[in-house]
């Protein structure tokens, strides 16, 4: 009898450590928009996986391989720094593209493992919506991260470019109407 309850003992701490000792959990944003134009229209606007000029935090984009897999991309951000992106998928008929960080330094977007998926929808008002979700670890792969390398930085960061290149984006296309 003793030695069960001295084994039970060994497993409950043993569980007790190994649930504690999680790393970080994948996190997901996203955001989407309405927008007073056709699908055609605003696709027009983001299709080219070489110009995301119509995110404000990007001052500039150089890109090569145009929109076929495997195609690259360096965003040169207006505060400072770079991030290198690849198209993973591109479907004109669907109007969507799915791509990923391949390098970035955490202190200019603290994820890591990003990935993403942009997709121009009709909506039920006869405009378009556009869906911009993206999947990610927080910067700091290991147990207790400072404040701005945990899931919250993470998630605040990614959410406020996804709002702000949306945003933009219904600005720049209802503007042409």
């Amino acid at each position: 009898m003793k030695k069960t309850l001295f084994v039970f003992a060994v497993l409950a701490f043993a569980w007790t450590g190994l649930a504690n000792a999680h790393g970080p959990s994948r996190q997901k944003v996203t955001e989407s928009i309405d927008i007073d134009a056709k699908p055609e229209v605003v696709w027009e606007h983001i299709k080219d996986f070489g110009n995301f000029n119509w995110v404000p935090v990007i001052a500039n984009t150089a890109a090569e391989g145009d929109n076929q897999k495997g195609a690259t991309r360096v965003l040169t951000l207006k505060e400072g720094g770079t991030i290198k992106e690849e198209l993973k998928k591109y479907d004109a008929a669907k109007m969507t593209y799915q791509y990923r960080i391949t390098e970035v330094d955490v202190k200019v977007l603290p994820v890591s493992n990003y990935s993403a998926t942009i997709s121009v929808l009709p909506n039920q008002a006869g405009g378009t919506k556009v869906e911009w979700n993206g999947a990610f670890y927080r910067g700091y792969p290991n147990n207790n991260p400072p404040p701005e390398l945990n899931e919250e930085a993470a998630i605040k960061a990614v959410t406020t470019i996804y709002k702000e290149g949306l945003a933009n984006l219904k600005s720049m296309v209802e503007a042409k109407r």
